[in-house]
């Protein structure tokens, strides 16, 4: 008893002061020793000592303080696709303006697997400059996000860890005129009961409407202050005084300004259209350019104007945007263009704080590329309009970072929603197959062609194009997440993986891993494919003996065995042997790496037009990892007869990847669900069990040659399947 305490005293006391090493390690302080400080503000030569307050340090230039450095993971929580956090120390100057970006430490899977640290280094380096004066005042969306193929979810955790606690070390600081965001003073509302309506030249006069107004010569001036030759070459055409926009705004939704601009009957039909704690703002404009343009047409969202409010931004669907026939005020100047835009409840907006509309020119400079520039026109609704309220409480950090977190994963599946809605597609028919898998297999040719079919879509479109590949990766970083405090976060930012993974989850109780490796895997695909055109081609396949493909289906099992055990000594030492898989080598980073993963990917997918599938069946360690908890399936979908392996052995000899045994059992483990078996069980020219009853029947004249396809005739040998033993 005594040994045992001791044992747990001792152990206890090791995970502590590992505990204790890993915070230093990963702190501010522990980082700062092994940077140079000019390579974080030009001209410094020296770090002072962190703060306590604040967890930055002074960053020294003749022992003048020229800026501060901050460490991300110190100020935001987001964690990257490993569950850990990405470590970047940033130093940010007086104007809040980041002088200079170090990435110093990550475990981010995508990033170790095929895309080079270097690449990732060059891109964080990249954030030097930024004006987070701006990004506060742009909702974090005023610079361009540079995605790197192959690592969206790392890129855009590196991005919002360094715009968010930047702005937040920038408003602890008081730097660049940003102040923290807790409560001033009392806060304001809409006064609902006020409907005096107001004439133009009132409206204008008191800053209920508000106008942006740009000639040609000033927007030519502006491209010419960018130096981009190729836009300067192309200037507007036009003389200079003439005009390029007039654009004016009015928050409509507030009854007095509505009802002025819109009439008494509009403004009802508005107050209809509009729900709970949603707004509306009324946009007019005139002159050569459109704030409207056309993309919307085509993409359903306006691309040129956006609402910008403190750290969000709101930009408008064509489902949230109605026309206006003409403006209700007598002395009104006339417009090309009324359209009053819907802002919803969800983007959090005050209509009695301060906000502006950014409105996007472009330029073309090529075929289809474009350049861009921004005009802001503010807007502050007047004061008659706004009841005073009881001052809300200071800002709950805890909250705003989950929220921001939320908000983060929230973007993210927004702007992919096409993939997520073609994902959704693809596993209803997928669902839909299987569960009427007897008639989906009828017709051994439509069946073929549809299998073809839809492993190019999971080729095309889930590999290639979305990069949904799922790999073993994925899994080695589940389990160290719950090792290390689960959190939902880190698998939300990448839509498509989560979406699969809960769909593999519910499959693997139906049908095992075939739904996955048998349909959904863009690697499976093309071995498949590829070997199709092998086929074609008068390939030789090479059919291994039984006792050796028997013998090599563990070989999968011992790799995702051994890399889940390396798992837990060594994440990153995993991740690196995990480039057995390769998936990024073929379908996320589409070949273009070094040549010894391109090699080893055309090896494997070369073995595979001589034997079929040749590494799902013997290598893939994510086959092996799905195939365990396969077992607990809780049906048997695929029928046999009792002749099958004793003596009929077609079924046998046609599986593509050898799953079945000779005495006729198919081992579920090693099954990709192809369901031709399901195809010759049907058949009339190849299952001799349906050939035999076919041949029985004729003779007696029972059997009825027209009889639809899904209704088989009576005693029909394929009317009752036996499950498999």
């Amino acid at each position: 008893m005594v040994v045992s305490r001791a044992i747990q005293f001792l152990l206890a006391f090791t995970l502590s002061c590992l505990m204790a090493i890993n915070a230093q390690a990963d702190s501010l302080a522990s980082f700062l020793p092994d940077l140079d400080p000019a390579d974080l503000t030009p001209g410094a030569d020296a770090f002072g000592p962190v703060r306590e307050d604040v967890k930055v340090a002074p960053v020294l230039k003749g022992g003048e303080t020229v800026a501060w450095a901050f460490l991300t993971s110190d100020f935001v929580g987001t964690t990257g696709y490993s569950g850990k956090p990405i470590h970047v120390v940033a130093a940010i100057d007086d104007d809040a303006v980041l002088t200079g970006v170090q990435l110093v430490k990550h475990s981010e899977p995508i990033v170790l697997i095929g895309i080079p640290n270097s690449r990732m280094i060059e891109l964080t380096e990249g954030y030097t400059g930024l004006d987070l004066k701006r990004e506060a005042e742009t909702g974090g969306e005023g610079h361009d996000l540079d995605i790197i193929s192959g690592a969206t979810v790392t890129i855009m955790v590196i991005d919002d860890s360094l715009v968010r606690g930047g702005i937040k070390v920038s408003r602890a600081l008081g730097l660049g005129g940003l102040s923290p965001l807790q409560a001033d003073g009392p806060k304001r509302e809409l006064d609902m009961a006020q409907g005096a309506v107001y004439d133009w030249a009132t409206l204008s006069g008191d800053g209920s409407v508000r106008r942006l107004t740009l000639d040609i010569g000033q927007v030519n001036a502006a491209f010419e202050a960018t130096g981009d030759q190729r836009a300067i070459k192309r200037p507007e055409p036009g003389e200079p005084d003439d005009t390029f926009i007039d654009m004016h705004m009015a928050l409509v939704s507030v009854p007095s300004i509505g009802k002025s601009l819109l009439g008494e009957a509009e403004y009802q039909n508005l107050t209809d259209w509009l729900e709970d704690g949603e707004q509306a703002l009324l946009v007019l404009g005139r002159g050569a350019y459109s704030f409207k343009g056309s993309g919307y047409v085509r993409g359903g969202i306006f691309d040129r104007i956006q609402l910008i409010q403190g750290d969000n931004s709101v930009r408008f669907f064509d489902k949230q945007q109605r026309r206006l026939g003409s403006v209700a005020a007598p002395d009104a100047p006339s417009f090309t263009e009324l359209d009053i835009f819907k802002i919803p409840a969800d983007a959090e907006f005050d209509p009695a704080e301060p906000f502006r509309l950014q409105l996007l020119v472009q330029r073309a400079v090529g075929a289809v590329e474009k350049t861009f520039l921004t005009f802001d026109v503010g807007y502050k609704l007047p004061a008659q309009y706004l009841l005073p309220v009881t001052a809300p409480s200071v800002v709950d950090d805890a909250t705003g970072e989950a929220a921001a977190k939320a908000a983060l994963w929230k973007r993210i599946w927004k702007d992919r929603t096409v993939e997520i809605a073609g994902l959704g597609a693809m596993l209803l028919v997928l669902s839909a197959t299987f569960f009427f898998q007897f008639h989906a297999t009828m017709n051994a040719r439509f069946f073929y062609w549809f299998r073809i079919g839809y492993l190019t879509m999971t080729l095309f479109f889930i590999g290639w194009y979305a990069n949904a590949q799922l790999s073993v990766v994925n899994l080695m970083a589940l389990a160290g997440s719950l090792r290390t405090g689960f959190s939902w976060d880190a698998f939300l930012l990448d839509p498509l993986v989560f979406i699969q993974w809960f769909a593999v989850a519910a499959a693997l109780l139906f049908w095992g891993r075939g739904a996955y490796c048998g349909w959904l895997c863009p690697f499976g695909a093309l071995q498949e494919l590829t070997n199709k055109i092998a086929r074609a081609l008068k390939v030789p396949q090479w059919t291994l003996p039984w006792g050796l493909n028997e013998r090599l289906w563990p070989a999968k099992y011992m790799i995702f065995l051994g890399l889940f055990g390396l798992s837990f000594v060594s994440i990153p030492l995993a991740e690196k042997y995990a480039e057995i898989e390769p998936f990024k080598t073929a379908i996320i980073l589409k070949f273009m790496r070094d040549w010894p993963f391109v090699v080893f990917a055309l090896l494997l997918l070369g073995i595979g037009l001589f034997i079929e599938r040749f590494y799902c069946r013997y290598l893939c360690p994510l086959g092996g990892a799905l195939a365990i908890p396969a077992r607990m399936r809780m049906f048997d979908w695929l029928r046999r007869y009792k002749d099958c392996g004793t003596p009929c052995q077609t079924c046998a000899n046609e599986c593509p990847v050898q799953a079945i045994h000779p005495t006729g059992e198919i081992n579920p483990n090693e099954c990709v669900t192809c369901l031709h078996c399901q195809v010759l069980y049907q058949s009339e020219d190849k299952c001799p069990v349906v050939i035999r009853q076919l041949k029985r029947r004729a003779k007696t004249g029972s059997v009825d040659l027209k009889t639809p396809l899904g209704q088989p005739p009576a005693n029909h040998p394929n009317a009752k399947p036996q499950s498999v033993s």
